[in-house]
């Protein structure tokens, strides 16, 4: 009895320690991950010692300015008296309140949705169509065709007004000389109400359309050409072709080209502010550019912050807009 009862200890006492030594972590392994613990943390020191530059230049010309802005919006920063410096006084959401009052700023918001709804299906059409165009139906000189129409992109927007100024003068101008060559007469195109924002836009066509073409091209070169041939064995004509096989698989091509243009355009400042400064009778001011009178010509820093934000909301608001209109399309 005794003998056996001796026996059944023994066997608890082993189980017990083999219990012990199996939950027990070998200091070879507590090592390892010790050992593997300080080579991450040191990595990721390393990284953050890499970053420092960025962050503290993002920190003092992004994210300092941009908080700056919104705290500004809230007052009537600016210079009352030229003999006096800069004051600020808080004004809660006044600035808010008087821009929709005021008969410019709705002037420029209508100019920059006209802008809008006018120059983004067009870059977005003019730019799927040069893609198309080059990727399949235009086999010599592709490449000079590819730079010619990337090259405003990267033209500064001085030569661009001069060569285009040149084209739109009314009396000896390109246009103008085609014009009288066909017995008729060309308009003042930037002189005109009717003319001049139409004219800009054909120049921001003109500006933007590579950066879109280069998109569409290389989404055009990520659809499989094994789709484009099973269609056209399956009787598909080219119409067919590019409805049902290439503009569904360019759809999240054609959503970002639309999104990046939309916003570029909502900020349009360059085109207005060179060609015409806004004229004639505030025919081509755009929200930025009168955001930019606001605040450098005429000094009223809060207000000028106020329009920059509701600028920023509506660029938020059409954006998120466009990406649930085509997010399930996408899927």
């Amino acid at each position: 009895m005794s003998l056996v009862t001796g026996s059944a200890a023994d066997d608890a006492a082993s189980k017990t320690k083999a219990r012990r030594a199996g939950g027990a972590k070998p200091p070879a392994a507590a090592a390892g991950r010790r050992s593997r613990g300080r080579s991450l943390s040191r990595r990721n020191l390393h990284g953050w010692l890499f970053s420092t530059p960025f962050l503290v230049l993002f920190g003092v010309f992004m994210l300092f300015p941009i908080v700056a802005t919104l705290l500004m919006s809230f007052t009537d920063f600016g210079v009352r008296d030229v003999r006096q410096p800069l004051e600020a006084e808080f004004v809660g959401l006044d600035n808010y309140v008087n821009l929709f009052g005021d008969d410019t700023f709705r002037t420029a918001l209508f100019n920059t949705a006209y802008f809008v709804v006018v120059g983004v299906p067009v870059t977005v059409l003019l730019g799927l169509l040069a893609a198309i165009l080059l990727n399949n139906g235009i086999d010599r000189a592709r490449t000079f065709f590819r730079v010619g129409f990337y090259a405003p992109v990267v033209t500064s927007i001085v030569a661009v007004a001069v060569v285009w100024r040149f084209v739109l003068n009314p009396t000896d101008g390109l246009i103008a000389g085609l014009a009288t060559e066909l017995g008729a007469k060309a308009p003042d195109f930037l002189g005109s109400e009717t003319w001049a924002m139409p004219s800009l836009i054909a120049l921001a066509v003109w500006r933007n359309l590579g950066t879109v073409m280069v998109l569409f091209i290389a989404g055009l070169q990520a659809i499989p050409t094994e789709v484009r041939e099973a269609a056209r064995l399956d009787g598909a004509s080219g119409w067919g072709e590019l409805r049902r096989i290439t503009v569904p698989l360019l759809r999240p091509t054609l959503l970002y080209a639309t999104v990046i243009t939309t916003i570029g355009y909502l900020n349009v400042f360059e085109e207005p502010f060179v060609m015409t400064q806004g004229g004639p009778d505030n025919a081509t001011l755009t929200v930025s550019l009168d955001m930019y009178r606001e605040g450098f010509n005429f000094f009223h820093m809060g207000y000028a912050s106020a329009m920059a934000y509701v600028l920023f909301v509506v660029i938020m608001g059409i954006t998120v807009l466009q990406l649930r209109l085509l997010k399930d399309n996408t899927r």
